[in-house]
Parts: structure tokens; sequence; C-alpha cells
């Protein structure tokens, strides 16, 4: 009698010793194990699901390449935005977060809702991060963050910017993602999906050949709004590229 079964596994891990398995019919996944005839079905592993750990060169210069960009110039879009130290995420699958209660205001507003009727259920929403109670600036970020996704998680994380490339959650469309909370789960997953969520914006939003020209007065203009000149993100792109280019 024929049984059936489904497994996952990698291919260098069997999952029986050799000598019990014999292949009867490979093309039909059909196989003797141990005396007995058993289908099996062997589903490949996403890999892009165990993607763990901070972004490679391999994964700046791959990107980068698929861009038609230097890498030096996606390098130092990540030194203005997540800092020299490069970080995507604060915690085990936290992704960096700055929530700003602007955005999350005008999309709350959008949505119908109204936050008059939560300002003191959720207090923590409509205050500065609480650096003392939670032990640290991201965590206070964070526990913002959760108490606004409590009320309507959509309207929070398009409120808020996200990873080492600090892409405001209103944008999730613009990345590629077909909602909210896509955009939500791959932030969440790696810095490669950040790296990645990235690369789909600026093409989507038109800001590749400003990038790719290191016209950085134009990429700044539409990647960090019109008061780039004033905050001197333009210079400050421009001296991260050359520092970059250099080797530094």
């Amino acid at each position: 009698m024929l049984a059936a079964a489904a497994a996952s596994c990698r291919a260098q891990e069997p999952l029986l010793p050799p000598d019990t398995v014999r292949y009867l019919d490979p093309e039909r996944e059909i196989y003797i194990i141990s005396g007995d005839t058993v289908r099996l079905h062997f589903e490949p592993l996403d890999s892009r699901s165990q993607r763990r750990g901070p972004l490679t060169e391999r994964d700046y210069e791959e990107v980068a390449a698929e861009l038609g960009v230097e890498v030096a110039a996606i390098k130092a879009i990540v030194d203005i935005e997540a800092g020299k130290g490069h970080r995507g995420f604060w915690a085990e699958g936290k992704p960096v977060l700055n929530f700003d209660l602007t955005v999350y205001r005008s999309r709350a507003s959008r949505r119908k809702l109204n936050l008059g009727r939560y300002t003191k259920s959720h207090p923590a929403i409509f205050s500065r991060p609480d650096i003392r109670k939670h032990g640290s600036q991201q965590a206070a970020v964070q526990a913002r963050f959760d108490a606004a996704a409590s009320i309507d998680s959509v309207t929070a994380i398009e409120g808020t910017f996200w990873g080492m490339f600090q892409i405001g959650g209103f944008n999730y469309k613009l990345c590629g993602t077909s909602s909210p909370q896509e955009f939500l789960q791959l932030n969440s997953r790696s810095e490669r999906d950040q790296l990645e969520l990235f690369a789909e914006f600026i093409t989507r939003s038109g800001l590749l050949p400003a990038l790719k020209a290191k016209n950085w007065s134009a990429f700044a203009r539409g990647y960090n709004g019109p008061s780039y000149a004033a905050l001197g993100y333009h210079r400050r792109l421009a001296s991260a590229y050359a520092r970059h280019k250099g080797g530094k």
C-alpha cells in the first residue's frame, strides 16, 4: 500500500540514514524506506526567510549592481539615515524606528481616526519617548509605536520611519509591498530586506537617476523633503560619499 507524506528539509541534512532509503521512482517522488513504500515531497526552503545579521559587502554590491549605482553612494545614504553604525535593528526582530507624531496625526486624519479620544488612555503616543522608563531611546520609541498600533496598526505603520534607510511607512506601495503589514514584516526580517525596499523605493519614486548621477541636491530634495537645503542633507551626502569612495 502506498503511504503519503510531506517533508521540508535542506538537501545536506537527510531525514534518515542513507542505507534505509531506496529510490523507487524519484520523478514521482516515490521511495522505499525501511521496507515501506512512501511518497515524499520535499519543499525547498525560501532562502530569504533565513536572512539574519547585518548587511554584508556582497549585499551592497549585489543591490548596487542591480540599480546601476556605486556602493559608496548607497553607504552614504545609510550614513545619513542610520549613522555610521549602519544599524537597521535595535534588537532581534526590532527595526530601528522613528515614530513621527506629525505624520501620524496626518495619516490618522486621512483614516478618519479621532485621536482626541486617546490622549488620556494612550499618553505615550503624544509624549516624548520616555527613555528613563524604557531603558533606551529605541525601546521608548517602540513603546510609542506599540501604543499607536493598539489603536490602529495601519496608521501606526504609516506614521513611522523604518530601518536603516528611514523610509516612511506611508510609502509602502512605492517600496513594492502590497500592504503596510507586508512593509512592516519585511522591515522586521533583515537588513537585506530593508536594502531591497530602499532599492524599490528610489526606483519607483524616480530618484534613481539622481543617485546614479550623484546629484545630491536632487536626491535629497526627493528623499528628505523641501527642507533638505536648510538642514544640509545634500552637503552631508556628498561628504559621506567622498569618504566611502576614498575607502574610509
